[in-house]
C-alpha cells in the first residue's frame, strides 16, 4: 500500500517504479480512498493501542494505492525494500529512506506474513480483479 502522504507527494510512480524494478509482478492493483469506517476495519488489531485513532483518521485522510505483488521470496524481499519503519534507520536506497516523511508516516504498507497479505489482499480486491 502506498499511504496518504505518499501519493499526495507525487510519489505513487516512482515507488511503483521501484517495486517494479525489484522484479515484483502487480498481480492486482488499485487507486482508492478508504473511509473512517474501512480504515478502522482495515486497522482492527491495533484497535485496542493508543495510536489507533490516529492511524485510523491518517489512512483515511487522502488516496492510497493497493498492490497485490508476487515474487519469490517476495515477503522477504519486500521487507528489505521498503526498509525500516522509521526512515531515519531505513537503508540507503530503500523505499521509506527515499520516501517517508516520519516514522508515522512512512510512505508504504507491506504485509508482515503470508496469511496477512492473503486477508489484506482480499480486504481489497475481488477475485476478478487479480491477473
Amino acid at each position: 500500500m502506498i499511504k496518504p502522504e505518499a501519493v499526495a507527494a507525487g510519489n505513487m510512480g516512482k515507488i511503483l517504479d521501484m517495486i517494479i524494478n525489484g522484479g515484483f509482478k502487480v498481480i492486482a492493483l488499485k487507486y482508492t480512498r478508504l473511509s473512517r469506517q474501512e480504515a478502522g476495519s482495515f486497522y482492527e488489531v491495533h484497535k485496542e493501542r493508543p495510536f489507533y485513532g490516529e492511524l485510523v483518521d491518517y489512512m483515511a485522510s487522502g488516496p492510497i494505492v493497493v498492490a497485490i505483488l508476487e515474487k519469490d521470496n517476495a515477503m522477504e524481499d519486500f521487507r528489505k525494500l521498503i526498509g525500516a519503519t522509521d526512515p531515519a534507520q531505513a537503508a540507503e536506497g530503500t523505499i521509506r529512506k527515499n520516501f517517508a516523511e516520519s516514522k508515522a508516516k512512512n510512505a508504504v504498507h507491506g504485509s508482515d506474513s503470508d496469511e496477512n497479505a492473503a486477508l489484506e489482499g482480499d480486504f481489497f480486491f475481488s477475485g476478478r480483479e487479480r491477473f
